[in-house]
């Protein structure tokens, strides 16, 4: 009998001719984690659609193999009863049913043909207690965090009979903490024999993880390795397809003076409760000021409420060029030359159904109206200038914002902000779900516009980012700043330190 539980084999799939996998055999074996990588566009998601049903059979070539049987899904039902389920990046949950009926959504247990809420609500107990998911079982999912919607979501799919467990980009929302509690139950499952297939663009989790990683690179695979056979650099060679020398780009730092300050400034939100206390901190010019902490430490917070969009009352002082600044919403944060890249860019940075050239401008139509009228060459003008000035890779600028791949998406939120010219930018999570060659493009962004004056406020739960962007350093716990160290002072083991409240 075979060893390998999948075998996905001569796989070609195309899109109206163009090729997105070109003859993929994909070989995994039972009860390993498998870490599947590659750049946006590589073909992870469409191999891993073909594995799930959502391509059926005759929507490709080749064959796919569950314990040595050939499997023709012809749908995402078939698929789920050969034991088969995905936790996709995009979350699927119901904001607002709560935590349990999300976890049990379409297959709540029944008793006499009626939901048994007690039975439902004790699985989804044990469920969570397995996960560290400390959120009341009845609170609706639209009233927790980002985070425990995605342990949620990984609850949701454990809850159902599982011999192959694909997750793609499970940890994009999670702190160090809940990574660590995923990665002891993803290995408890492989103890159990359960598969696993890992997505992520997180190398240092795929070497930390995984039995075995898989390379793809424009549709092929170009080969699988042991993982205690190879390191990041050669991984990072195979899908890019070249050598990546330095991950972090040189960059000439001229700091300036000071251009934001913030002092004594406290946060409290709708309920009344404090959520950010005392905080102090400055900003030059030219320089580029990372926010470490672990989640719920209130990184985001404190971006969204000094840009005015969020907090219901704020007491402190914040200064612009030495002004005096009253920020109770967006539009005065523009007209302060401020700028934000949100942390969920197709939630809150992009409207996924308009095209590229509308998405640039959204937030400077003043720019481009008159009498009420917007002046569509002008548009079009402006658009492809901020496209071309950060390298956006679009057919055209009148595609659709979701056909792009992660990093276009991105650069897409970037250019929007910098056609309404800031001086200071606020950047929240930057290279969140984004492969290792976008991301090096992002922080080749980041340099140039540093070098070219620009104030950065960047927030990142990537600590090797944080530590190869910044020129300082402030981290953040419960609601306050714990620590500031310079360039040179840095490094993870402090960073975390205080993170923790050392």
């Amino acid at each position: 009998m075979s060893d390998y539980i999948l075998e996905m084999n001569d796989i070609s799939k195309d899109f109206f001719g163009v090729y997105a996998l070109k003859h993929v055999s994909f070989k995994v074996k039972k009860g390993e984690i498998h870490a599947l990588c590659g750049e946006n566009g590589a073909g992870k998601s469409t191999l891993m659609k073909i594995l799930s049903g959502i391509y059926r059979h005759g929507d490709y070539s080749g064959t796919v193999m569950i314990r040595g049987k050939e499997c023709k899904f012809s749908g995402v039902r078939d698929a789920e009863a050969a034991g088969i389920a995905i936790i996709y990046q995009e979350l699927n949950l119901v904001s607002e049913m709560d935590i349990a009926e999300n976890i049990y959504l379409n297959a709540w247990p029944t008793k006499f043909g009626v939901i048994d809420s007690s039975s439902m609500y004790y699985h989804a107990s044990e469920l969570c207690k397995e996960l560290n998911i400390q959120a009341p079982l009845a609170t609706k999912v639209k009233n927790v965090g980002v985070g425990v919607q995605q342990m949620v979501e990984i609850a949701k799919v454990l809850a159902k009979k599982v011999d192959i467990l694909v997750l793609d980009e499970p940890t994009a929302s999670l702190t160090e903490e809940e990574v660590d509690i995923l990665f002891a139950f993803l290995n408890a499952l492989r103890d159990k024999g359960v598969t696993c297939i890992y997505i992520s663009h997180k190398l240092n989790e795929m070497f930390r993880i995984s039995d075995r990683i898989s390379v793809l690179r424009d549709g092929e695979l170009i080969g699988t390795y042991p993982t205690d056979e190879v390191d990041e650099d050669f991984i990072i060679k195979q899908m890019v397809g070249r050598e990546i020398t330095e991950r972090f780009p040189y960059r000439e730092r001229e700091i300036g003076g000071t251009v934001f300050k913030v002092t004594d400034y406290n946060v409290f939100d709708a309920s009344g409760k404090q959520i950010l206390y005392d905080i102090n901190f400055e900003l030059k010019r030219g320089e580029i000021v990372g926010i470490a902490g672990l989640m719920g430490a209130g990184r985001t917070e404190l971006a969204l409420s000094l840009f005015g969009a969020y907090g219901d009352k704020i007491i402190g002082d914040v200064c612009v060029y030495g002004e005096k600044a009253k920020i109770s919403k967006p539009l005065d944060a523009i007209k302060k030359n401020i700028a934000m890249v949100t942390e969920d860019r197709k939630a809150q940075g992009l409207i996924l159904t308009q095209s590229v050239s509308n998405n640039i401008v959204m937030a400077s139509l003043d720019k481009l109206t008159r009498l009420g009228v917007i002046d569509s060459n002008k548009q079009h003008v402006c658009a492809a200038k901020h496209a071309d000035q950060i390298r956006i890779k679009v057919p055209s600028l009148q595609s659709e914002v979701k056909s792009l791949s992660g990093g276009n998406q991105q650069k897409v939120v970037v250019a929007k902000w910098l056609m309404t010219e800031p001086k200071i930018l606020f950047l929240d999570e930057p290279t969140r779900g984004i492969d290792v060659g976008a991301k090096y493009e992002i922080y080749t962004i980041m340099m140039d516009l540093a070098e070219q004056g620009y104030s950065i406020l960047m927030i990142s739960s990537d600590l090797p980012e944080v530590l190869g962007l910044s020129d300082r350093i402030l981290v953040m716990h419960s609601g306050r700043i714990s620590g500031e160290l310079s360039r040179q002072e840095a490094n993870p083991e402090e960073i975390m330190r205080y993170a923790t409240g050392g």
